[in-house]
């Protein structure tokens, strides 16, 4: 039966289909008053995507799509916008569309589901052959189905279909990605992150888009329809998924696991449009949100250059991030680009300056916020909190890693004596924050803020006191470990945050603190918690938020198996952090800069590393928890070497793994 025929649920946030028309042209919809300055540079007219779905969130009707007895476009439930496909239950009926690829490639599909008995199929067929299909279970609520990697040749028929269950089957807003380059592959002798990865992989790709794809602008839920359609540029979703755009916050934490993918073209594009964004007329804050277009900023976070969302912590991760992006591609224009070079200089000094005056702080300069609200620059990503906060631990944190990344930034530029500068700015932050800002309190008395009226706050910040381990601007030692214990107790308590976006931080500030069990432990929750109605209900369910997939990707790779790619100086060096009762974790086709990677980790003291493919050989520094005399390699004994690294005392051995070779490493 059609969903008119059923009790209908709450409504689901209306989107327009955000995947490729049957249009042409370049956007309509015109750039906030005030912006110029503020967008990236125009790009050329981006070419159409290679393969397109006419019509596909049905709002033009029948068109494009082919339909037995039995189906139909419908208006009563639609995901996106205002119409969707039905299919009434029962058996024989199917909504279709085939399309021929002009060129060599692999795609995602992706399409909001919503069911209303088991046994519906939504399937992809080449040539006729089925290439991937998933059977469909009952779910009332839309949810996001993908058929992953579909591989096609110039001249192949793609059929992509709905076939009909023991219910009814609604269909929306189908999308197309295309496949990531890289194609990493996890196994263990634990099933449940070899599980875990493979849909985070998986989900994490559904949300890329296809350059040329001609989309809907500035679509919110209250703006459904949106402000007419421009050429999408190399992007993937990050925020709300009934919001046409990418937000800073949640790039720049889906930024890792977009790296893992090898989504290099678009994290550039995307750091890219915020640097360019962070102007004088902005004071230096970058645009909060961009449509997919990567130059038109989405309208529901701005109205002018005075009147728009910014929060402080932004800034100064997306210079973090970018020294991260440059670390995994290897890409020059990080250091090179004259947009990207200035926003970290600007960031990390003119917007410092401009945005430091409510509290004394000494000899050190900390960025401040209003106390006013999101869209008049709020200190802290705690949006849930009224604390009039002028100065809050997430920015503090993120504002000593921004020097750290500008110092590692401008050694890769050759500017030795900024490097020296900014390693400096960076000490005297972290020893001030721990002599004098944090206060002398451990655990719920810390001090994770400061009011526009100079009181100081403890007790549970959410984001402002997560972020300050999770940053490691918190000096090692009992008072952190104390502090890292009362993060967990609020966490898993009374204090437990109730969207999913914000649990994803946990396994970073637990991985990054070495607390292997407990980060672990915060993976499965969010894991566990995917198929779960998001408290947003216009969101869909926790999964299909796309913060959710990205990060368990990024901390499967740079948390259990603690690698740090960099990929200029052709590096790399690993630790092993398995929790508890997971033997063994492997992973196959990592991607570092142009080569290709094998990592295995033996419980804590055994790792072995392949370099499949590449020009140059790279440098690996297997690090070990803990002093061990000799180091084993390739069944050679030789002495070992120590370093302390954040307060943990590692033994480590520096290696050339050359292209085509396997080195093992192992201690005790």
């Amino acid at each position: 039966m059609t969903r008119s025929r059923v009790s209908l649920l709450s409504a689901l946030a209306l989107l327009v289909p955000l995947t490729p028309l049957a249009l042409g042209g370049q956007a309509s919809a015109a750039a906030p008053p005030g912006a110029a300055a503020g967008q990236a540079a125009p790009a050329a007219p981006a070419a159409r995507a290679p393969l397109t779905v006419t019509n596909p969130g049905f709002e033009q009707g029948r068109t494009g799509w082919q339909f037995t007895s039995g189906t139909g476009v419908a208006t009563n439930h639609p995901h996106g916008a205002a119409r969707l496909a039905y299919l009434d239950g029962g058996p024989g009926m199917k909504v279709s569309q085939t399309v021929t690829a002009t060129g060599r490639g692999a795609y995602d599909i992706s399409a909001w589901i919503a069911t209303g008995g088991p046994n519906g199929r939504y399937v992809a067929r080449v040539n006729g052959a089925v290439a991937a299909a998933q059977t469909l279970p009952s779910a009332s609520n839309y949810r996001r189905y993908t058929l992953s990697r579909i591989a096609l040749a110039p001249g192949d028929t793609l059929e992509i279909a709905f076939e009909s269950g023991d219910g009814w089957v609604n269909a929306d807003d189908v999308m197309l990605s295309p496949a990531s380059p890289a194609d990493p592959r996890i196994s263990s002798s634990d099933p449940k992150i070899v599980e875990m990865f493979d849909w985070s992989k998986r989900k994490a790709n559904s949300w890329v888009h296809l350059p040329g794809t001609q989309g809907p602008l500035n679509v919110d839920e209250g703006h459904t329809g949106g402000s007419g359609t421009g050429a999408y540029a190399a992007s993937y979703w990050a925020g709300y998924a009934n919001r046409s755009g990418y937000y800073s916050r949640d790039m720049a934490h889906q930024l890792a696991g977009a790296g893992v993918l090898g989504l290099h073209a678009e994290n550039k594009a995307m750091l890219r449009s915020f640097a360019a964004s962070a102007t004088r007329a902005h004071k230096y804050y970058p645009a909060w949100a961009f449509n997919f277009d990567t130059k038109t900023y989405l309208s529901i976070d701005y109205k002018s250059p005075t009147n728009f969302v910014r929060e402080v912590p932004a800034t100064f991760e997306l210079v973090q991030k970018s020294e991260e992006a440059y670390r995994w591609s290897g890409d020059r224009s990080y250091i090179d680009d004259p947009a990207l070079w200035n926003f970290y200089r600007h960031a990390t000094d003119e917007f410092v300056t401009l945005h430091d005056g409510l509290k004394d702080n000494g000899a050190v300069k900390v960025a401040e916020g209003t106390g006013q609200g999101i869209f008049q620059g709020t200190a802290s990503y705690n949006e849930q909190s009224s604390e009039p906060l002028a100065e809050a631990g997430d920015a503090i944190g993120s504002q000593y890693q921004a020097y750290v990344a500008m110092a590692s930034l401008a050694r890769s530029k050759g500017d030795c004596a900024l490097a020296d500068r900014y390693e400096a700015k960076a000490r005297d932050l972290k020893a001030y924050f721990n002599s004098t800002w944090s206060g002398t309190g451990s655990g719920a008395n810390m001090v994770r803020g400061y009011t526009t009226d100079g009181r100081a706050l403890t007790g549970w910040g959410k984001e402002n006191s997560w972020f300050m381990p999770m940053k490691q601007i918190v000096e090692p030692g009992a008072r952190r470990e104390a502090y890292l214990d009362y993060i967990d107790q609020q966490a898993s308590g009374s204090g437990r945050p109730s969207n999913i976006e914000a649990l994803t931080y946990l396994p970073d500030t637990f991985f990054r603190n070495n607390r292997n069990d407990t980060a672990w432990k915060w993976m499965k929750d969010v894991y566990d918690r995917k198929d779960i109605q998001h408290v947003n209900t216009k969101q869909g369910t926790n999964g299909d938020y796309p913060e959710v997939s990205f990060t368990l990707v990024g901390q499967t790779v740079e948390g259990l198996m603690g690698v740090t790619p960099n990929a200029p100086a052709r590096t790399l060096s690993t630790q092993s952090r398995l929790p508890s009762g997971m033997d063994w974790l492997r992973i196959d086709d990592l991607r570092v800069g142009g080569s290709a990677f094998s990592l295995r980790h033996d419980g804590a003291t055994k790792s072995s590393l392949t370099h499949g493919s590449g020009s140059s050989p790279y440098t690996w520094e297997a690090r070990f928890p803990g002093t061990y005399a000799t180091v084993t390699v390739d069944g050679v004994a030789r002495p070992a070497l120590t370093k302390v690294v954040d307060g943990l005392t590692y033994t480590y051995v520096s290696q050339v793994v050359a292209p085509g070779s396997t080195v093992t490493v192992q201690v005790g």
